[in-house]
C-alpha cells in the first residue's frame, strides 16, 4: 500500500525540513508543455529554442517550482496542505538529464493553521538555482492517503528509435537504389534520409514522374543519379542489377507493389537470395516499453513453416544485434503458453526453444510458446508460474503466422502510438521495405535500422 502521512499544523516544530530529488526528464518537459500550455521551444528537448543550432532542453522554471508544492503537499506539512503564496527567484538553470532537489524549511507558524517556509532548489553540487519563500495552510489533522489510484502517464516519445537514429547519422551514407520513388511519399523518404546523411540515393524508375513528384514537394534532386526506367518491374531488375555491379548496397521500396520487387530479389538467376529465407522484421518503438519491440515475421511470410521460422527467428536475432541488443530475448508467440497438440504454433515455438538450447539458433535467448500478455509483462509471466529468463522481458516477438504478426503491427503503431521502421532481411543486401501509410519518421527509422545491418554485418 502506498500511504501519505502527514504532519498537522499542532505537530508542526520550526527548523523542520523535507526534500525530494528528481531526475529532469525530456518526458517531464513534454507533460508540462501539453499541461500548462507553455510550448516555449527553449523547454521542448527535439527544439532549438534560440537558433544556434542545437536543442536547449531547459527545464521550465515554473516546472522546478512545482516540485517544490510537491514537497510541501507529500511530506512537509503533506496531504491536507494548501498553498496560500509562493515567492520564487530563479537562479540558475537545469537541464534535462540534471539531477535536482526541492527542499523546504519550517520558519515560521501563524494563525488559522499558517505555517511558513523557506524553499529552493539544488543542482546536484548543492548549488542554489530557484530561492523563495512559501504561506500554506497546514491540515488540522492526521491522515494518510492511499495513493495507489492515481492515474498514470504515457507520454508519446520514442527514445529507443531516436537513439538508433544518433547512432547511425554519423557512419558512412549507404548508396541505396530506391525503386519508382514517384510520389511525394517514397520521394520525401528517400531525401529526409539524405539530409540525414543515412543513405545515399539513387533514383530509379520514370524519369518525368520523378521530378513531377520533386517538384510537388519542392525538392531539388538535381545532385542525385536518376536511372531512368518507366517500368516498375525493369526499374525493380535494374536496382537488383546494381547491388550486384556494387552500386548500391541497399534497396528502398517506392511507389510500386511489394511482389513486383521481391520476385527480382528471389529470383533463383541473378536475385539477391542467399541460403537464408527472406522475412521482415518490424523495430518498434512502444510508448510506455522500456526497450524496443521486434515483431517479425508481419510482412512476408504468409503461413511458415517450422524450417522457414528458424530463419525468421535468426534474421530478428542477427538484426537485435546490429540494433546493438547483445543477448536479444526472443519470444515465440501463441494463444496460450502450453504446448497443445491441437494447436500447431505451440509445437513449432517449442521446437524452436529447443532448437536455440542445442544451438541450431544462436545468439539469442528463445522460448515458447508464450502468450503475448505473459512475453512482455513480467506480472503475468509470474501469474502463470512461468520461469523464465524471457518471459515478461521479450524484446523479439515471433508470431505464428503474418495474419498474427500484421494485427499486433498496427495494433501497436494506431492504438499504442508505437514508431516503427523495418527491413526485410535474409537477402543479400537490406530491403527498406516501407508502406503507403508510412510518415516520414517511419521511413527514416527503417533507413537508420538498414545502415545499422549494414555496419553490423561489415564487421562480421
Amino acid at each position: 500500500m502506498t500511504l501519505h502521512t502527514n504532519i498537522p499544523w499542532s505537530e508542526l516544530e520550526i527548523g523542520m525540513e523535507a526534500e525530494s530529488s528528481h531526475v529532469c526528464r525530456a518526458d517531464d518537459f513534454y507533460v508540462f508543455a501539453n499541461s500548462s500550455g507553455n510550448m516555449n521551444p527553449m523547454h521542448l528537448p527535439k527544439e532549438d529554442g534560440d537558433g544556434d543550432g542545437k536543442p536547449e532542453a531547459l527545464a521550465p522554471s515554473m516546472w522546478m517550482g512545482a516540485l517544490i508544492s510537491g514537497v510541501l503537499g507529500n511530506f512537509l506539512p503533506g496531504p491536507g496542505t494548501l498553498y496560500k503564496s509562493q515567492q520564487l527567484s530563479f537562479l540558475g538553470r537545469a537541464h534535462a538529464g540534471d539531477t535536482i532537489t526541492a527542499k523546504v524549511r519550517l520558519t515560521a507558524k501563524g494563525d488559522g493553521g499558517l505555517a511558513t517556509f523557506e524553499t529552493w532548489v539544488e543542482a546536484a553540487d548543492g548549488t542554489r538555482i530557484a530561492d523563495g519563500t512559501a504561506e500554506v495552510v497546514a491540515p488540522s489533522r492526521k491522515i494518510a492517503v492511499d495513493l495507489r489510484d492515481v492515474p498514470g502517464l504515457t507520454v508519446q516519445t520514442h527514445p529507443h528509435l531516436d537513439h538508433i537514429l544518433t547512432l547511425a547519422e554519423p557512419m558512412e551514407p549507404m548508396p541505396t537504389a530506391v525503386i519508382a520513388p514517384e510520389d511525394d511519399a517514397s520521394l520525401g523518404g528517400a531525401l529526409l534520409a539524405y539530409e540525414h546523411t543515412l543513405l545515399r540515393p539513387i533514383l530509379v524508375g520514370c524519369a518525368k514522374k520523378i521530378a513531377a513528384a520533386a517538384e510537388q514537394i519542392g525538392a531539388d534532386i538535381s545532385g542525385l543519379q536518376v536511372v531512368d526506367v518507366p517500368d516498375h518491374s525493369a526499374a525493380a531488375a535494374a536496382a537488383v542489377q546494381m547491388v550486384h555491379d556494387g552500386q548500391a548496397k541497399a534497396l528502398m521500396k517506392g511507389k510500386l507493389h511489394t511482389d513486383v520487387l521481391l520476385r527480382h530479389v528471389i529470383k533463383r538467376e541473378g536475385g539477391l537470395r542467399t541460403h537464408r529465407r527472406l522475412s521482415h522484421v518490424f523495430v518498434m518503438d512502444v510508448p510506455g516499453v522500456d526497450h524496443l519491440l521486434m515483431v517479425t515475421d508481419a510482412a512476408i511470410n504468409i503461413s511458415p513453416t517450422l524450417e522457414e521460422k528458424v530463419d525468421i527467428v535468426q534474421n530478428a536475432i542477427n538484426l537485435a544485434h546490429a540494433l546493438g541488443i547483445e543477448q536479444p530475448k526472443v519470444g515465440i508467440l501463441s494463444a496460450v503458453e502450453t504446448v497443445n497438440p491441437k494447436i500447431p504454433s505451440t509445437i513449432d515455438a517449442a521446437v524452436l526453444s529447443k532448437m536455440a538450447d542445442r544451438g541450431q539458433i544462436h545468439g539469442g535467448l528463445v522460448d515458447g510458446p508464450l502468450a503475448m500478455d505473459n512475453a512482455i509483462d513480467l506480472e503475468a509471466a509470474r501469474t502463470k508460474g512461468i520461469s523464465s529468463a524471457v518471459a515478461g522481458h521479450a524484446e523479439v516477438l515471433v508470431v505464428p503466422n503474418l495474419e498474427s504478426g500484421n494485427m499486433l503491427a498496427k495494433e501497436l503503431t494506431f492504438v499504442a502510438h508505437a514508431q516503427t521502421g523495418g527491413i526485410v532481411l535474409g537477402a543479400a543486401c537490406p530491403i527498406i521495405l516501407t508502406s503507403r501509410a508510412d510518415d516520414e519518421q517511419a521511413r527514416l527509422a527503417s533507413c537508420a535500422i538498414a545502415v545499422m545491418m549494414r555496419e553490423w554485418k561489415r564487421g562480421q
